[in-house]
């Protein structure tokens, strides 16, 4: 499942919607409460929010909510959080609106709700809330609480987008690079990829690389390429990675370097991805920025091939002819140890 990230205030949580949200790059909701003028203490503040709270004030309800969501200077209570986001959304809060349109995605203080929670995004996407257009869009993609339509999802996501949200730059890129709710334009796919690669999101960057690397939209670049595959790769997109390993490997808009591409082979290959695994084991069988080791590169091509990599099921065949039994049985073993860290992930279908 593609996992997303919710920012209520400054926390992140995980998003139940398969297949479109990533990352929020930096993205922070923040609500503005009267703070004490000599007296900045926690306690002292939380007993402002709680009183206006009471007396109805709407921006101090929403902020009281979320308090009561993370656990913030008081304890979690997710039916409270419920309580205090309700009354402020009641008020046309739009980050009342926006966060409690959140608890109805996540089911939190309250039954999951894709259709109350497109009713509450709504409401606070149309006052102009970039977080809230982005997630209605994301509704309007994933056909969950509204009908499924990629057009109305573009239009909130070119809202959110011309706001400066990256996450809604970069789905709309995705929707204009293939032609899903609008009309396939490679070079305003660019566009929308550039600004949010611009803001740090590592699919944009990734998605930008690969347009340079091939001259879609933009003009063929392999050093462009590299630069924005490198930056998603530092992020740690393993897809990023293994195409920074090949530009090294074949000196594409980078010096040609074998030890850098093992490098970079080797951290996707440790999340799990079989062409990554597939390379790095080619390495070893070659010698080429590594030892020359046939038993590294079994291991990775065992893992490559239980994958379903036809490649490196040849590749692992060919290999045992030349390998003695415990070499066989080593590589194995090894191969059991890397599928049991933490950091892999089966990537398989």
């Amino acid at each position: 499942m593609v996992r997303a990230f919710f920012f209520f205030l400054i926390v992140v949580f995980l998003n139940p919607l398969a297949g479109i949200a990533e990352k929020v790059s930096q993205e922070e909701v923040f609500l503005e409460v009267i703070k004490p003028e000599n007296d900045n203490s926690e306690e002292k503040l939380l007993e402002i929010i709680r009183s206006l709270a009471n007396e109805g004030e709407p921006n101090a309800q929403a902020e009281l909510g979320v308090r009561y969501l993370i656990g913030n200077g008081v304890s979690k209570n997710s039916a409270e959080a419920f309580k205090w986001l309700h009354l402020a959304a009641e008020q046309k809060n739009a980050f009342g609106q926006h966060n409690l349109g959140l608890l109805y995605v996540h089911g939190i203080g309250v039954d999951i709700d894709f259709v109350e929670a497109a009713k509450w995004f709504r409401l606070a996407a149309e006052q102009g809330l970039p977080l809230a257009q982005y997630h209605l869009g994301v509704l309007y993609h994933e056909g969950k609480g509204v009908p499924k339509e990629l057009k109305e999802a573009a239009k909130w996501f070119r809202l959110a987008g011309e706001q400066g949200l990256p996450l809604a730059q970069y789905h709309l890129g995705t929707l204009y690079n293939d032609g899903m709710g609008v009309t396939q334009d490679v070079k305003e796919a660019a566009k929308w990829f550039h600004l949010a690669a611009e803001q740090g999101n590592d699919k944009a960057q990734f998605n930008l690389g690969t347009l340079y690397y091939n001259g879609n939209g933009v003009p063929q670049d392999w050093a462009e390429a590299a630069k924005w595959f490198r930056l998603a790769a530092e992020q740690g997109l393993p897809k990023a990675q293994v195409n920074l390993g090949v530009a090294y490997e074949r000196g594409n808009g980078v010096p040609q370097d074998a030890i850098e591409a093992v490098k970079w082979y080797r951290l996707a290959a440790e999340q799990g991805v079989p062409k990554a695994q597939l390379n790095i084991g080619v390495m070893y069988a070659r010698g080429s920025g590594v030892t020359k080791s046939y038993v590294q590169a079994m291991q990775w091509w065992i893992l490559a091939a239980e994958q379903g990599d036809p490649t490196a099921q040849n590749y692992k065949e060919s290999l045992k002819k030349r390998m003695s039994k415990e070499e066989i049985t080593h590589a194995k073993k090894l191969s059991k140890q890397e599928l049991a860290k933490p950091s892999f992930e089966d990537t398989s279908p």
